[in-house]
């Protein structure tokens, strides 16, 4: 794995506080991914990324050029496929020796009735969602010590459903959550936290709040804008961070009140 410098400037930062940490990012090359990547390596984690399509977004993302020092590297994995998760934890883990950090990003689905989807839509949700997340979850643990951080990117939709094109996304995601609470009983003794993020209406590529739908959906927010990729790793940091040990097993909203 070759490393370059991935670094978005913040000025929220606190410069050092993952320092000497190695983190391992599912689903890393775009959107709150890629935020979350570059705040771990602006904060002095060595960052480790997967990406499963998104080529050039993950070419851009590690080759950016570097002034402040942050370390990331990609690898291509899919990870909806097991053998690709024990892979990737088995090479970084190799490589550095250590891994102290491991949020499970990777996810996606398709909004529709449930009559509309197909098989495939249903079974993708399902591989990705939640036996990834759970993969993810399992390869990793056995590598953490005490101190180690596992974090979720779950969704407010695993409780909150506004339509009529969201059930199996979201059963997806409260699976996602159901899953942490579990977890934190097994890893919580060990001195490994694990907790879930679950973000709102966030402004990125795939969602942005410029689109056909953001005035309408900006409407139901209370705060009355989108989140910003920058404040979900914020969150995610924080968990990750000595600041966050006591929160272990939560499913967090953060979405401007939009779930409320």
């Amino acid at each position: 794995m070759t490393r370059s410098t991935t670094i978005q400037n913040d000025q929220t930062h606190i410069e050092g506080r993952h320092a000497g940490k190695v983190a391992l990012v599912m689903g890393g090359a775009r959107g709150i991914g890629a935020g979350i990547v570059s705040r771990l390596a602006a904060e002095g984690a060595r960052v480790t990324f997967t990406y499963a399509s998104a080529t050039h977004e993950a070419d851009a993302l590690v080759s950016h050029v570097a002034e402040s020092g942050g370390q990331a590297a990609a690898l291509k994995a899919n990870s909806a496929d097991r053998d690709q998760l024990r892979q990737v934890i088995a090479d970084v883990t190799d490589l550095e020796g250590r891994l102290d950090i491991v949020v499970s990003n990777a996810g996606g689905g398709t909004k529709r009735r449930v009559e509309e989807l197909t098989d495939e839509e249903i079974d993708h949700m399902i591989d990705v969602n939640i036996r990834g997340t759970l993969d993810s979850i399992r390869f990793s643990a056995p590598h953490l010590h005490p101190g180690g951080r596992i974090i979720t990117i779950g969704s407010v939709s695993a409780e909150h459903f506004p339509d009529d094109v969201t059930s199996i996304y979201g059963m997806t995601k409260g699976a996602v959550a159901s899953l942490v609470r579990g977890m934190s009983r097994e890893l919580g003794p060990r001195g490994v936290t694990i907790n879930n993020v679950q973000p709102g209406p966030v402004d990125t590529p795939a969602n942005p709040a410029s689109g056909p739908a953001g005035d309408t959906l900006r409407a139901t927010i209370p705060v009355g804008r989108f989140g910003r990729v920058g404040e979900i790793a914020s969150l995610v940091s924080h968990l990750a961070s000595e600041d966050g040990a006591y929160i272990n097993g939560a499913s967090l909203d953060i979405d401007g009140g939009y779930s409320a």
